[in-house]
């Protein structure tokens, strides 16, 4: 009778200890299941909880991440890497080239993409030329580069081809609007890596002597493509990762169940997050009065809470000032973890390969992007 209460202690005590290990582990994607959960009894699930979750951005998340980890598996990111640090000599150069490549890559194939496809690059270039110091320093400027550096074209952040498209607004007019602002943060990212990093020169200290399968190397190409036309539209979501998964299957199995799942249910909880947000009359009040007073502010401020894709799904509602709006919810993009999820992407990408420099990662990001926030909402308010 007695062994009962010593074996129910041990079982809670077990849960508990889990549970503590699990958040630890993950502690984005257990403060978007709370936050989620918190809205849920102010907005109790119903059907219209359906239209909240984007299945096509989903789809587009898991093929790109399933593709990366492909290509990670056959040694593509060590092999690239040595090439970059062969043409660019002197750490400056390098990490100001992988902050580039993730700028100009999100005008094409969306911020998402570009840091899933670059952040491996990086790691593996800084790691192998013993830079491990500069790697928060590094992913914090891509992060920035590829929130900041899709504003130019409408398909470049998923909040501008939601506004391109509700509004729309002509080619040439989105880009008129979005020069100046692309420019500026173009011109602060440089200013910033040119601060803050020193032009050490390079050299591999860590020689990674696997030869490339050229049939893989391919065929996983052709699919990181397939996982492009996805984004554009090109083709169907469902086709696309359908061939990606039946391709995958029988060339490698371990690269479907290396895919950042938390990452993706993280998604899934700020989308019922960000969803009830908007159907909560108060909220709906309050941004109302502020829209009505600035469009820009509001934009950004509201981008800090909820991110931006929500906020100009819901700001397009109250204000037909399109320009402002989307200035607003590119340079909203940077400032909290939350008001871009292309940031929660980089910090899960981050926690994978240097758990330790958390601390470091977030004080960089904190200062760089609210320092980003502040000085672009000013210049922009005073054009």
């Amino acid at each position: 009778m007695l062994a009962q209460p010593q074996k129910t202690s041990f079982t809670s005590e077990y849960i508990t200890k889990t549970v503590l290990n699990f958040i630890k582990k993950n502690p984005v994607l257990s403060i978007a299941f709370v936050v989620a959960l918190i809205t849920m009894f102010i907005v109790p699930p119903d059907a219209q909880y359906l239209e909240y979750f984007d299945l096509r951005t989903l789809s587009c998340l898991f093929g790109t991440l399933a593709v990366v980890c492909a290509l990670s598996n056959i040694w593509f990111f060590r092999s690239i890497s040595g090439k970059i640090v062969q043409v660019f000599h002197n750490t400056r150069s390098v990490i100001l080239a992988l902050t580039y490549i993730t700028l100009f890559g999100s005008m094409l194939i969306a911020n998402d993409m570009a840091l899933i496809t670059f952040l491996p690059l990086s790691y593996f270039v800084l790691e192998s030329t013993d830079n491990r110091k500069y790697l928060a320093f590094t992913f914090v400027m891509q992060n920035v580069a590829a929130n900041l550096g899709g504003m130019l074209t409408p398909f470049g952040n998923p909040q501008n081809l939601y506004l391109y498209s509700y509004f729309g607004i002509p080619n040439g007019e989105f880009v008129s609007i979005m020069l100046f602002p692309f420019i500026l943060a173009f011109t602060l990212i440089t200013l910033l890596v040119f601060l803050f990093v020193k032009p050490d020169v390079l050299a591999i200290h860590r020689v990674f002597q696997a030869k490339l399968s050229v049939f893989r190397t391919t065929a996983y190409l052709i699919l990181f493509a397939l996982s492009i036309a996805i984004v554009f539209n090109v083709i169907h979501y469902l086709i696309g990762i359908g061939i990606i998964i039946a391709v995958l299957l029988v060339m490698d199995r371990k690269a479907l169940l290396q895919v950042d799942y938390g990452l993706l249910l993280t998604f899934c909880a700020f989308f019922i997050f960000s969803g009830n947000m908007a159907r909560i009359p108060a909220i709906n009040d309050l941004i109302g009065g502020f829209v009505s007073r600035s469009t820009l502010l509001s934009g950004v401020i509201s981008c800090q809470f909820i991110s931006n894709v929500p906020t100009a799904i819901l700001l397009s509602k109250f204000t037909e000032n399109y320009a402002d709006l989307l200035i607003s919810v590119n340079i909203g993009g940077v400032g909290t973890l939350i008001s871009s999820l292309a940031s929660l992407i980089t910090f899960r990408r981050y926690m994978k390969v240097d758990r330790p420099g958390i601390k470091k990662y977030l004080l960089i990001f904190t200062l760089i992007n609210f320092a980003l926030l502040i000085i672009m909402t000013l210049v922009v308010s005073f054009m």
